[in-house]
């Protein structure tokens, strides 16, 4: 299954995320996210929770007929439970930062939502992310709080919202 209007970036194809992908996705986690990152367990736990969670990955094939898996460029989960949803995680391998990866990771995540039956989503960002917050507010998500000292290292977690009621009207 591969995503929909505006699913791609250039040369990474968007699919949902399997158990099979997990080996490479903790990889990318250990590197982007370091002491912050989440453990195997938790992917297999959000994996194995579909009426409840969508988990995307994205990647680049060296042969895109060839079949097989190619190297991951990104990945992203949602959780909904309306009228609520929330980005669980995303992550962008820094080659592809800057790329539309994350952009169209972030509108899969939102279209999942959206067939959710979500009227929100919120997401939490590490206050130091300038790129990801401002990616985040290019698409329309405004600041509703602040978790102090939320992340290890003391770093503060900014929590985001998009009103889907407001962008459907």
């Amino acid at each position: 299954m591969t995503g929909g209007a505006g699913a791609k970036a250039p040369g990474i194809e968007f699919r949902l995320m399997d158990a099979e992908d997990l080996e490479r996705i903790m990889e990318l986690e250990d590197e982007l996210f370091g002491e912050d990152a989440w453990p195997r367990s938790a992917f297999e736990a959000e994996l194995f929770q579909p009426e409840t969670r969508e988990y995307w990955v994205g990647e680049v094939r060296e042969d895109p007929d060839g079949g097989g898996r190619g190297e991951v460029a990104a990945y992203g989960g949602v959780m909904c439970v309306p009228p609520v949803a929330d980005i669980q995680t995303i992550g962008v391998a820094r080659s592809f930062q800057g790329r539309g990866a994350g952009r169209r990771l972030l509108e899969i995540l939102i279209d999942a939502a959206r067939r959710r039956a979500a009227e929100d989503i919120l997401l939490e960002v590490r206050e130091d992310n300038a790129r990801a917050r401002d990616l985040y507010t290019r698409r329309g998500f405004r600041e509703i709080h602040v978790r102090k000292r939320y992340y290890r290292g003391g770093q503060d977690a900014v929590i985001m919202q998009l009103d889907l009621s407001e962008e459907d009207a």
